[in-house]
């Protein structure tokens, strides 16, 4: 998957990719990971946006300022977390990414997550979910549940999520967003169970 004669990656980074002509002339920047490299606990978007795109971060505007608003609730930090994408360059008009484009990308997050190895991958949004779990997802209704997913080969116990943005549109999704990050806290063990203090820093 990660030939050379149309991409490279160096550590959990791509450093150039050419696979997808749409996003290639649509990109800014690839959008790599961000966060420690054995972090526990790994967020999983679709893809970079406008934002996202300019800083060369994923999960940095009004939907990151809503994870790390639901992080900061449990105590945790951004740089606790990593947060990665299905696809790490923006789509043209933001639109989702295509089945190809998923496929073409796939290797590089298969990379990633081998590298870091978390404990825990939480899927944010239907594009991430299906991709991830290969199946049709009801997100909403999953919010929340755990499933044993093979990823690259590898085990990997994945979280259903909703999409932080989905909070900003309907108001009704702010407690099931935000009890699911709290479940990926504490299957993370990342919680000491007492008032959802994290283990980890100084907060």
């Amino acid at each position: 998957m990660d030939d050379a004669s149309d991409g490279q990656m160096d550590g959990l980074c791509v450093t150039d990719c050419t696979r997808c002509p749409e996003l290639v002339e649509a990109r800014s920047r690839i959008v790599n990971g961000a966060g420690p490299d054995d972090a526990e606990l790994v967020f999983l978007g679709e893809a970079p946006g406008a934002n996202e795109d300019e800083k060369g971060e994923p999960f940095v505007g009004r939907s990151g300022s809503v994870l790390d608003d639901a992080l900061r609730d449990v105590g945790l930090a951004r740089s606790d977390v990593r947060i990665t994408n299905c696809v790490r360059c923006r789509p043209p008009e933001n639109r989702d990414p295509k089945v190809a484009e998923l496929e073409n990308c796939a290797g590089w997050l298969e990379r990633e997550l081998e590298l870091v190895d978390p404990e825990l991958l939480v899927t944010l949004g239907k594009v991430p979910s299906e991709h991830v779990l290969d199946r049709s997802v009801a997100v909403t209704s999953e919010a929340g549940d755990v499933v044993d997913a093979r990823i690259g080969g590898r085990a990997q116990r994945v979280l259903v999520c909703v999409h932080p943005a989905a909070t900003l549109y309907d108001r009704s999704q702010e407690e099931t967003f935000t009890d699911t990050i709290a479940r990926a806290a504490d299957l993370a063990n990342l919680t000491d169970g007492e008032g959802g203090q994290a283990n980890l820093g100084d907060f």
